[in-house]
């Protein structure tokens, strides 16, 4: 069975935001604005994901 893959794009700035909340942008491989990155269905990145999903557009790729 294929590993589950989410598909997240980066919609808002991190210029200003909380130091954890970068890392965490950081952690998920989003480098810019509207940079799209796939990354596996963990409870790790979904942790990462829902801290900053204010920041992000996240769909199942």
């Amino acid at each position: 069975m294929a590993e589950k893959k989410l598909r997240v794009t980066l919609v808002r700035s991190v210029h200003g935001r909380v130091r954890k909340h970068k890392a965490c942008v950081k952690g998920l491989g989003l480098r810019r604005m509207h940079h799209t990155v796939e990354v596996s269905d963990t409870p790790e990145n979904r942790g990462m994901i829902n801290k900053v999903s204010y920041m992000l557009k996240c769909e199942e790729a």
